[in-house]
């Protein structure tokens, strides 16, 4: 079956453990390298065509406003069709309850009809919150598995946890 993951991360300035540190590298995309390593799925980052500040709290600031006003951020580049895909793996962080709305804007232009699609959510402490919910509304006609919620600061001890999920859902 091929794979497809379909992914946000943010690198720079994050939330971490209760300080502003700055990664390298996002969560979500050594997530995405995990995802890969055992599935050899293709991928697809979702970026904005505005990019949101380098400034973690006026990013959030932003997200929460995108969130208030059910905004669709202007993609950098849209997947238009994943019909050659069975496996959809969405890999995102927990912005203010549920997915940052970039992802609503990708989301919402696919057909998710018969495909199974598996969430792996990033967080500082409010797991899957809503998005499981909205990946329901978001990708009607798939086959929704469990989703995984990894807190953020630890994606990097965490890579056995992904292979066990993959392989059990």
């Amino acid at each position: 079956m091929k794979s497809l993951i379909i992914y946000y991360s943010r690198a720079g300035q994050n939330y971490v453990n209760g300080d502003i540190v700055d990664l390298k590298r996002g969560n979500n995309e050594i997530i995405v390298d995990y995802i890969t390593e055992f599935t050899q799925a293709d991928t697809f980052r979702v970026e904005t065509v505005n990019e949101y500040p380098t400034d973690y709290m006026q990013t959030t600031e932003v997200a929460q406003e995108e969130q208030r006003n059910n905004a669709r951020p202007e993609l950098k580049q849209e997947l238009d069709d994943i019909s050659d895909y069975d496996i959809i793996y969405i890999v995102a962080p927990n912005w203010w309850g549920t997915l940052p709305m970039a992802m609503f804007t990708q989301l919402e232009k696919l057909d998710f009809t018969d495909k199974i699609v598996k969430t792996l959510i990033t967080h500082e402490g409010s797991g899957l919150g809503s998005s499981m919910k909205d990946v329901e509304k978001l990708c009607q006609g798939a086959d929704i598995k469990k989703g995984l919620a990894i807190h953020g600061a630890e994606v990097d001890s965490n890579k056995s946890t992904v292979e066990k999920w993959i392989e059990s859902n």
